[in-house]
């Protein structure tokens, strides 16, 4: 699939555009490529398509421009190609209030979106609704994992979302590409060690050592490892104590997707569970620093109460 197909696929198919609606692609300069090509398939299906880009921002979730975010909330259909991610950021969140559906693209390189976008969406939404109603019903999140991982994570009362790839309604949001099902977890109850193996925000592969994380009452407490936890470290002191918050458990189910480094993608692996840390307020929690860190495991086991869901890293369960 060529770029300008993939780019006609993320409008029509995965945003749901109907002709007479309005389409704002904001891009920055390391995704400039594919924010072209999303603005050059917008501007032939409708006059009503708009292009801004502005310049890279610090780190994933922090605010665009304020005429972005103006912008944002004028149009139905907002497309988000930039290299840090808006998805848990106000300026999102006031979009969707005022109805615009948003596809954020963080990280998307014109590779990715080519081989991704070709993915079976329908096929991944329905796997990832069973996923989201499993851990909706849930009580408690327990992941293992060979590298060092065992964590439990309560969920009991947390309504879990389905990041399908599908945003058809008003004020929906997602990551193009997805796949896969997530939730916050209760605050200050999360107690165990993350052990991060696959891929960091703002960080990219683990090549290194992986990222030890110990959480005490749903805050990592100690980060440990080699050059990629000091720089781990070192981006949630920028930001304060609240960034170490536990705000995010999520389970990857898009079988096109691989671990490649860019986070957008690797979180989606089916297979994989990803842990973030920072804000949470996109998922109805009350932290709103402006950092949101996700940390890819390779091959873990998950279970939710007593259900096992992945077996280092095997899909277990049926349809």
């Amino acid at each position: 699939m060529n770029l300008q197909e993939a780019a006609r696929r993320a409008i029509e198919q995965c945003m749901g555009w109907k002709p007479e609606e309005s389409i704002l692609v904001v891009t920055d300069a390391p995704c400039r490529t594919v924010g072209l090509a999303l603005f050059d398939v917008a501007r032939q299906l409708t006059d009503r398509a708009l292009l801004l880009e502005y310049p890279p921002l610090p780190r994933n979730g922090a605010e665009p421009p304020s005429p972005v975010s103006s912008a944002m909330k004028r149009f139905q259909v907002v497309l988000a190609p930039t290299s840090t991610s808006l998805t848990h950021t106000r300026a999102r969140r006031k979009a969707c209030e005022a109805g615009a559906r948003v596809g954020t693209l963080p990280g998307i390189s014109e590779e990715m979106m080519r081989r991704t976008m070709a993915a079976d969406y329908q096929e991944i939404a329905q796997r990832t609704y069973q996923l989201t109603r499993l851990l909706t019903e849930g009580k408690l999140a327990r992941i293992t994992s060979r590298a060092g991982t065992d964590i439990r994570v309560p969920i009991e009362g947390i309504r879990a979302i389905a990041s399908t790839g599908l945003i058809h309604r008003p004020g929906q949001f997602g990551n193009l590409p997805s796949g896969e099902a997530y939730l916050m977890p209760r605050e200050g109850e999360s107690e165990g060690v993350v052990v991060v193996d696959g891929s960091m925000a703002g960080i990219g592969l683990i090549e290194e050592q992986p990222i030890r994380l110990v959480v005490e009452r749903g805050m990592a407490v100690a980060v440990e490892g080699g050059r990629e936890a000091r720089r781990l470290n070192e981006m949630l002191e920028a930001v304060g104590p609240k960034a170490r918050n536990l705000a995010e458990l999520g389970v990857g189910t898009n079988h096109a997707a691989r671990i490649t480094g860019a986070v957008l993608e690797d979180e989606k692996v089916m297979g994989t569970v990803h842990l973030a840390l920072g804000n949470n307020a996109s998922m109805g929690g009350t932290v709103t620093v402006p950092l949101h860190l996700d940390g890819v495991l390779r091959r873990p086991t998950l279970w939710v109460d007593d259900r096992l869901v992945l077996e280092e890293g095997r899909w277990m369960l049926g349809d």
